[in-house]
């Protein structure tokens, strides 16, 4: 089964102050972060709500400004039209992520998400129509009520670095998680 990968990266950046997707992390913007822990685990990767490296570029869907399920939902479309099976999805302001992580979602056979940070998830491009209902209702459009609504499995995951602040940026350690890992089936694999 074919995966998508999406990085969500159209939010305002309010709290960071500049545009959080650009600051840099190790000498390199922290989207690329995120968009190189995806790589080992899909097929494609597309970034959701800006262009960024010339990877290929959603918009919200339905619309813009719908928050971070305008660009899942963006992905799921994207994703069932190319004939992928999942999208895992990622905010372009979480730089470490471990394999290991992405391993547990594709594991839970379904949509899963984690639960501290509901944004990193696995979701099966099936569920696009039932989103887009989801975000033409006036229920809050929150990612754990749509997950909720899905069956969606809640991972427990902490200690994960979510960049907010420039402060969460300046705590992060100064190494970052191996780029090898051992693929699913035991062997060693390169990024």
């Amino acid at each position: 089964m074919s995966r998508l990968g999406a990085v969500i990266a159209g939010g305002r950046s309010s709290r960071f102050g500049t545009d959080k997707a650009e600051a840099l992390w190790q000498g390199r913007p922290l989207i690329d972060h995120a968009i190189d822990a995806l790589r080992p685990f899909v097929d494609e990767i597309v970034v959701c709500g800006r262009a960024h490296g010339g990877l290929p570029v959603l918009a919200d869907r339905p619309a813009p400004d719908m928050g971070p399920l305008g660009g899942i939902n963006a992905a799921l479309h994207h994703g069932r039209e190319r004939g992928d099976g999942i999208v895992l999805t990622v905010g372009c302001d979480t730089p470490l992520l471990p394999a290991a992580l992405f391993e547990r979602l594709i594991a839970a056979g379904g949509p899963a998400y984690v639960a501290q940070l509901p944004l990193i998830g696995c979701w099966p491009t099936y569920l696009a129509t039932g989103l887009d209902g989801f975000l033409a209702s006036d229920a809050k459009h929150a990612i754990r009520a749509w997950a909720a609504l899905a069956g969606a499995e809640a991972i427990d995951w902490p200690g994960l670095a979510n960049i907010n602040e420039p402060g969460d940026l300046a705590a992060l350690p100064s190494t970052s998680f191996p780029r090898k890992r051992e693929s699913m089936d035991g062997g060693p694999q390169e990024p």
